[in-house]
């Protein structure tokens, strides 16, 4: 996604600049969003969508989706809660919540690959069923006792500075991300099946493993970011995380990832992850609500698409006047 006069620049560019812009007017005009503690609590509440927007980019540029992302953390959540309540062992909590992230996304990438079936439709299904799962094992309970080691984890920050340790996950994976993406095989790869599937295809790509092995990925990224989830907020229910699937897919669009595959940088998704970081700070500090911040963001994403439209008509009636 990149408008036609913004493209000497680069959509990354054009993002960072609304970053700035917004900053500039935060440390004017917002009190308190220059403070520590404020900037350590937004960077904590991006952490579970920092995770997932590294995978579900991956997915969007192979012309796929996951809506099940906030249900596959939801369930890890409680598969979590539930271990360490009945066992007692963190160890075993930990692998039981990556695993069961693991199986989901594993799931999902079998209906996909296997019986050829739309990723939206399949993952708008399990969004409902991986949810429902986690209200059986746990009904409208919750589970909220848990050793200070894993809680501390959950609320101190690094060096006793303003970067929260729930970010540090996000941290790690970033850069393997971006180097799978941007600098290695499967990385182009994952761009030939988005272009144009027929053609990877016949090039010797194989498109079902990846798009599996994608899936799986965002599984177990989930099953992580629902450990973060838990120790965040100390406490594990089914209903943790909802609706987070549609801040993580808007980010993505945001970020100038193509929603019909194949275009697209993990360095605009960033970008993105800040801005919508930004304005929900902004706004919570001004005590706007979370559905007029919902809304606000959605303004954003719409505007951001209609302008990356405008952008590219101006460009075509630019190039077809100088062609006359």
């Amino acid at each position: 996604m990149r408008p036609g006069f913004l493209r000497f620049l680069g959509w990354d560019t054009f993002l960072s600049v609304l970053c700035l812009a917004l900053i500039a007017y935060a440390l004017v005009a917002v009190p308190n969003f220059p403070t520590e503690f404020n900037i350590s609590q937004a960077i904590a509440g991006v952490s579970e969508r920092a995770l997932i927007v590294l995978p579900m980019t991956l997915l969007v540029i192979a012309r796929e989706i996951d809506l099940s992302v906030a249900s596959i953390l939801s369930l890890s959540s409680v598969v979590f809660g539930v271990v360490v309540r009945d066992s007692g062992s963190m160890s075993l909590a930990l692998g039981a919540a990556l695993a069961t992230g693991g199986l989901c996304g594993a799931f999902n990438g079998l209906l996909i690959t296997r019986l050829a079936l739309p990723s939206l439709v399949v993952t708008l299904g399990t969004l409902a069923m991986f949810r429902g799962i986690g209200y059986i094992l746990l009904g409208p309970a919750s589970v909220n006792l848990f050793p200070d080691a894993f809680t501390d984890f959950g609320i101190d920050t690094v060096g006793g500075g303003v970067l929260p340790e729930t970010i540090l996950p996000f941290l790690v994976l970033a850069p393997c991300f971006f180097l799978l993406l941007q600098r290695s095989a499967t990385g182009r790869r994952i761009y030939a099946i988005g272009g144009n599937p027929d053609t990877a295809l016949y090039s010797g790509v194989r498109i079902d493993r990846i798009r599996f092995g994608l899936f799986v990925a965002s599984g177990l990224v989930c099953g992580l970011a629902g450990i973060v989830f838990t120790a965040r907020v100390a406490n594990a229910r089914a209903d943790n995380a909802l609706g987070l699937e549609l801040d993580v897919i808007t980010i993505v669009l945001l970020g100038g990832i193509h929603v019909f595959g194949g275009r697209g940088r993990l360095s605009g998704v960033l970008w993105a992850l800040l801005l919508i970081a930004l304005v929900r700070n902004v706004l919570g500090l001004q005590q706007i609500g979370g559905d007029a911040q919902a809304m606000t963001i959605g303004l954003l994403l719409i505007g951001t698409l209609l302008l990356g439209n405008a952008g590219q008509w101006l460009a075509g009636r630019w190039k077809g006047r100088r062609a006359a």
